[in-house]
C-alpha cells in the first residue's frame, strides 16, 4: 500500500527530500537499499544466546565480539549496511594503545554494572533524513587506553544507591585527549553513497591514529541449510584500487573505492575456535585477524591472497594537535561487465554532494518545523536524527532459533520450556526502530508506537510502516497478540497501537493535507485481532476488571504485579483496565473517522461504545466485586489487593498508574452523533444500569454535553479536579522538568504494607532504581518520563477542548495563578522540553552535574536523549540513546511554536 506524502503548496516550495519520500513510497526509487542500519550491538542479546539458563549476557560477552561470529545479525561503529543487512560497512579505529581495535561500541552487561545495561562510550547522533540520503554522527575515541577493566571493576563494586561510573569520570577525556570522528553518509542515488570521515585531535599533543574502513559480508554460510546465499561464501577482492563484492542475490555487487592509499587487508567472518574454545580453526583467516595484525604485529593472521568475506584498507597518521585529517570513500553498485565508473572520490565532488545534502536535510527540517529559533531547531534536529539512526537491520526467526543449526551443536532443550518457545513462528527480517540503538537494539512494541508518533511529521511513510510492523501475519502469535519485546515475547504492554495509529493519520492529515483512509482501514483490521486477545485473555473474572500484568511500567508498585503475593493475594489494577478503556475508546474513534469513508463502519462503532461503557462501569462502581480502584478518601485511583477470602483493600501509592485513567478521553461533536446514533451513550447505559442491577455510581458524566460536544472519558470532570489538584502539586507529582511517575510525598514519608509474609516499602526516588526488580535498569519512583508525559499532556488538551475556559486550575497547585488545562498543557510542555533547553546560566538540565558537559565548548551543545531525567533535576537517566519515544519531544516543540 502507497503512503505517499502529499505535498501541501500553502506550506512552500516542496524541499528535495520529499520528493525522494514520495518516489521511496510509491516503489519508484529504492531509496531505502542502504541506510544506517548497523547494529550498534549484536553481542549480549537473546538472538545469540544458545546457554541452557538463558543468560544472554553471559554466554556472548563483549569480550568475544571480536573472536565470533554471530548468527543473526551484525554490528559496528557508526556503520551502514543494506536493507537485508547482507553487505556492512563501517570505521574501525586504534590508538595504537588499546588491546582490541575500536571496531564497536563498549558497555557494561546487566550483571556487571549497578544500574544494569549501560554504554559506556560517547557517541551522538548529529544529522539523519527520512531516505537516509544525508546522515552524520560523532565518536569520541580516547587517545589513551580505552580503560575496559577500571569501568567493570568500579561498577561491580558499587551498590544501587550509587551513580554509574561512567567513562568520562575516568579522567580520559581530561584537557581533551581524544580524537573526533564526525561520520557522513551522503547518497548520489539509492545505491551510490560517499562517505566522509573527519578526524580531528582535540588534544594538546601529537597523537597517532589508524583508521581502518571496513566491508564485511554477514555470515550466512555457516549454519547449514541456508536460502538466503544456498550456502556459498561471499567474497571481496581487489580490481585495481577498487574493493569488489561478489554479487548477493537481490543485492547484486558493489565496489568500494577511497581518496587515500593504504594497506588492504583480508579475512574471513568467521570464528576463531582456537582462542575461544581451544579447537583447531578450519582455515586460518578469522573474524579477529586485523586485532591481531595490528595489536599483536601477527603479519600472517591476513590473507595474503587479498580475498575474503571481510576486508579493511588500512591508514595510519600522526596528527598534531588540532589537525584534522580527511578521508573521503564511494560505496557503488558495480557491474562486472565494467561498464560502470567505480565512482569519483576526487574532494570536489564529494564535497560539493555533502553540501547539497546537508543543504536538502536543513530544508526539509525548517519545512517540518519552521520558525524555531537556534536552540530549539538543534534539539529538534538532534531528536529527529536520533531516530533515523535508531532504525536498525533486525533478523530472528525464532523456530530456527529453538531447533538450531544443521551443522553445530543443538541448542539445549531448556529453551522449549520458555515463554519465547511459543512464539516459534515469529519470522523478523526487517529494518525496525529501535528504543536504544546499544542498549535496546531491539524491538520494544509500546516504545515503537512513541517512534511511530514521534515520525509522523518527519516522514509519515515510515511511521505508518513502524506503526504497523509487529502486527503482521509473521510477527504475531495464533491468539492475535502481537510480540512485546526480545526478552519476554509475551509480556502484556500497553494496548496503545490504536492510539498510534490515530495520531499519525491525523497528524498526516494536518501537516500534509491528505487522509490515508487505507492505512488507517488497514491498522483497524490488525487491531482488531489483537484486540480479541485482549478482550479474552486479561479480563480473568468476567467483570471487565484488566490485570494487565508487566504493562511496561517496571518497578512502579509496591510489589511486583505480574505475580500473586505468596498467600494468593491478587493486585487489581487501576491501570490495566484503564489501558484497556483507552484501547476501546481508540478504537472508536478510528471507526468514526472511517465512517467518513464507507458507511460500514457505522455498525462497528456500537461494539466500542458499549466496551468502553463496561469498562468505566467496572473502573468506578463496586457493583457485583465489593470494591472499586476509586478511593473518594483520597481522591485517586488506587491498586487494590484482592485476598483469597474476598476481602480487599488499597495499595495507597500515588504513582503513574492511578493517572492512566486520565488518558481513556474523547469527543465527538453534535453532527457526528446524528450521523451515527449509537454514540449517543445514554441509551446504552441505562441497559447497563438494568443488567447490573445497580445505579451509575460515578459514571453519570459518561454521554454528558459540553459546549455542543459529548463526553467520553473514564474519569468523570468532578474527579478529574481532585486527582489534577495532586498532579500540578509541586510536593507531589509536579517537576520543573515534567510529571513525575510517584508522588515527592513519599520522600519524607515512604508507604510501607505487609500482606501475610509479603511486606514492602515504596520511597520516592528521583534517579537511578533503588531495587533489582526487573533487573534495576529503569525506574518508575519519581522519574520524568516522556511517553507518558505526553499522554496526559494530550489528555488534558481534550478535556480542555471540551470542558473550556470554565474549566480552570491552579497551576501550579496552591500559586494562586489559575489557567485552563489547554493553557496547563503547554505550561507542561515547556518544562519538558526545557530539560534540553539551556538555561539562563547556559546549563542544560539533562547533562547533569558532569561539568565538563556543561561548561566545555565541545561537549556542551552535543545533545543525548535519554530513557528517563531525574524528577528533581532533569539529569537525563538509564539508556542513553533512547531517541525514540524521548524523540516525541520534537512533536511539543512543534506545538510550542505553533501556539507562541
Amino acid at each position: 500500500m502507497a503512503t505517499s506524502v502529499i505535498f501541501n503548496a500553502e506550506l512552500g516550495e516542496e524541499p528535495a527530500e520529499l520528493i525522494r519520500c514520495r518516489e521511496r513510497d510509491d516503489g519508484h526509487q529504492p531509496w531505502d537499499r542502504w541506510g544506517t542500519y548497523l547494529s550498534d550491538r549484536q553481542w549480549g542479546t537473546v538472538r545469540e544466546d544458545y546457554s541452557a539458563d538463558g543468560s544472554a549476557w553471559d554466554s556472548f560477552p563483549f569480550d568475544h565480539s571480536h573472536l565470533r561470529t554471530y548468527r543473526w545479525g551484525e554490528d559496528g561503529l557508526l556503520g551502514l549496511c543494506d536493507e537485508k543487512g547482507l553487505l556492512c560497512f563501517a570505521p574501525t579505529l586504534w590508538n595504537g594503545k588499546d588491546p582490541v581495535l575500536k571496531e564497536r561500541l563498549f558497555g557494561l552487561g546487566n550483571p556487571e554494572g549497578n544500574h544494569g545495561e549501560d554504554i559506556k562510550d560517547m557517541m551522538y547522533h548529529l544529522a539523519g533524513t527520512p531516505t537516509g540520503s544525508y546522515a552524520k554522527a560523532l565518536y569520541r575515541y580516547p587517545q589513551k587506553s580505552f580503560p575496559y577493566k577500571q569501568l567493570r571493576d568500579e561498577n561491580r563494586c558499587r551498590g544501587r544507591h550509587q551513580n554509574e561510573y561512567e567513562l568520562i569520570h575516568t579522567g580520559i577525556f581530561d584537557n581533551n585527549r581524544f580524537f573526533d570522528l564526525e561520520v557522513e553518509y551522503a547518497k548520489a542515488s539509492p545505491e551510490d553513497v560517499v562517505i566522509r570521515f573527519t578526524i580531528t585531535n582535540r588534544g594538546p599533543e601529537q597523537a597517532e591514529l589508524h583508521l581502518l574502513p571496513t566491508l564485511w559480508f554477514r555470515n550466512t554460510w555457516s549454519w547449514g541449510e541456508n536460502r538466503e546465499n544456498d550456502g556459498n561464501t561471499p567474497s571481496l577482492h581487489l580490481k585495481e584500487d577498487l574493493l569488489v563484492s561478489s554479487a548477493v542475490e537481490g543485492l547484486g555487487s558493489y565496489g568500494l573505492s577511497c581518496s587515500e592509499q593504504g594497506t588492504w587487508l583480508f579475512t574471513e567472518n568467521e570464528t576463531n575456535t582456537q582462542r575461544l574454545y581451544n579447537q583447531p580453526l578450519k582455515q586460518p583467516y578469522v573474524k579477529d585477524a586485523f586485532h591481531r595484525y595490528l595489536t599483536e604485529g601477527k603479519l600472517d593472521a591476513v590473507n595474503p591472497n587479498q580475498t575474503g568475506s571481510k576486508a579493511a584498507l588500512h591508514l595510519q597518521r600522526e596528527l598534531k594537535p588540532g589537525e584534522i585529517w580527511e578521508i573521503d570513500l564511494r560505496l557503488r553498485k558495480y557491474d562486472t561487465a565494467g561498464t560502470t565508473a567505480q565512482g569519483s572520490v576526487e574532494s570536489a565532488t564529494i564535497t560539493a554532494l555533502i553540501e547539497q545534502r546537508r543543504q536538502d536535510w536543513q530544508e526539509h527540517l525548517h519545512w517540518v518545523a519552521p520558525g524555531l529559533n537556534d536552540e530549539d531547531r538543534a534539539i529538534h534536529a538532534a531528536a529527529a536524527a536520533g531516530l533515523f539512526w535508531c532504525r536498525k537491520f533486525y533478523n530472528w526467526y525464532v523456530a530456527r532459533w529453538l531447533r538450531g543449526d544443521s551443522n553445530s551443536a543443538k541448542p539445549p532443550v531448556e529453551r522449549w520450556q520458555t515463554d519465547n518457545a511459543y512464539w516459534r513462528n515469529l519470522r523478523a527480517r526487517n529494518i525496525i526502530s529501535m528504543p536504544d540503538c546499544w542498549e535496546y537494539p531491539y524491538f520494544c512494541q509500546w516504545d515503537l508506537m512513541f517512534h511511530a508518533v514521534a515520525f509522523a511529521e518527519i516522514d509519515p511513510g515510515e511511521a505508518k510502516r513502524q506503526s504497523r510492523m509487529l502486527r503482521q501475519a509473521s510477527y504475531t502469535a495464533n491468539n492475535g497478540q502481537s510480540p512485546a519485546y526480545e526478552w519476554a515475547l509475551s509480556d502484556s504492554n500497553p494496548p496503545i497501537g490504536a492510539w498510534a495509529a490515530l495520531r499519525i493519520f491525523m497528524i498526516s492529515n494536518r501537516r500534509y493535507g491528505h487522509k490515508d483512509y487505507p492505512f488507517l482501514r488497514a491498522s483497524l483490521r490488525e487491531l482488531l485481532l489483537e484486540y480479541g486477545w485482549w478482550a479474552n485473555r486479561t479480563d480473568r473474572n468476567g467483570d471487565s476488571l484488566f490485570e494487565g500484568g508487566f504493562l511496561g511500567l517496571d518497578n512502579i508498585a509496591i510489589f511486583d504485579r505480574r505475580y500473586p503475593l505468596k498467600d494468593g493475594s491478587r493486585i487489581e489494577q487501576s491501570d490495566g483496565t484503564a489501558w484497556m478503556g483507552m484501547l476501546s475508546l481508540n478504537m472508536l474513534e478510528a471507526c468514526v473517522l472511517l465512517a467518513e469513508d464507507r458507511e460500514e463502519y457505522t455498525s462497528l462503532c456500537e461494539r466500542f461504545v458499549a466496551d468502553f461503557s463496561r469498562l468505566t462501569y467496572a473502573l468506578n462502581s463496586p457493583s457485583g466485586r465489593g470494591y472499586v480502584n476509586w478511593d473518594e478518601e483520597d481522591g485517586f485511583y488506587y491498586d487494590v489487593l484482592k485476598r483469597p477470602d474476598g476481602s480487599s483493600d488499597y495499595l495507597r501509592t500515588r504513582s503513574l498508574s492511578g493517572l492512566i485513567p486520565l488518558l481513556a478521553v474523547a469527543t465527538f461533536d453534535a453532527a457526528t452523533v446524528r450521523e451515527i446514533p449509537s454514540l449517543d451513550v445514554r441509551s446504552y447505559l441505562n441497559e447497563l444500569a438494568e443488567e447490573r442491577g445497580a445505579p451509575f455510581d460515578g459514571i453519570n458524566h459518561l454521554g454528558t454535553w459540553h459546549r455542543d460536544r459529548v463526553l467520553y472519558s473514564i474519569v468523570p470532570p468532578d474527579r478529574l479536579r481532585r486527582i489534577l489538584t495532586r498532579v500540578f502539586d509541586e510536593e507531589e507529582f509536579l517537576s520543573a522538568y515534567g510529571i513525575r511517575s510517584l508522588s515527592k510525598a513519599y520522600q519524607k514519608t515512604p508507604y510501607t504494607y505487609q500482606q501475610g509474609d509479603d511486606c514492602a516499602t515504596i520511597s520516592y526516588c528521583p534517579g537511578d532504581s533503588p531495587i533489582a526488580m526487573f533487573g534495576g535498569n529503569s525506574n518508575w519512583r519519581g522519574p520524568v518520563w516522556m511517553p507518558i508525559n505526553y499522554l496526559l499532556i494530550e489528555a488534558l488538551q481534550k478535556f480542555g477542548h471540551v470542558l473550556g475556559d470554565e474549566f480552570k486550575m491552579e497551576f501550579p497547585t496552591g500559586s494562586g495563578r489559575e489557567l485552563n488545562l489547554w493553557q496547563i498543557s503547554l505550561e507542561l510542555e515547556q518544562r519538558l522540553v526545557g530539560i534540553f533547553r539551556q538555561d539562563a546560566s547556559g546549563r542544560r538540565a539533562f547533562n547533569g552535574e558532569m561539568a565538563q558537559f556543561q561548561d566545555d565548548a565541545v561537549w556542551r551543545d552535543l545533545f543525548q536523549f535519554n530513557e528517563y531525567f531525574n524528577g528533581c533535576t532533569g539529569a537525563g537517566l538509564g539508556a542513553s540513546h533512547q531517541t525514540g519515544w524521548t524523540a516525541i519531544v520534537t512533536k511539543m516543540i512543534t506545538q510550542l511554536q505553533r501556539w507562541r
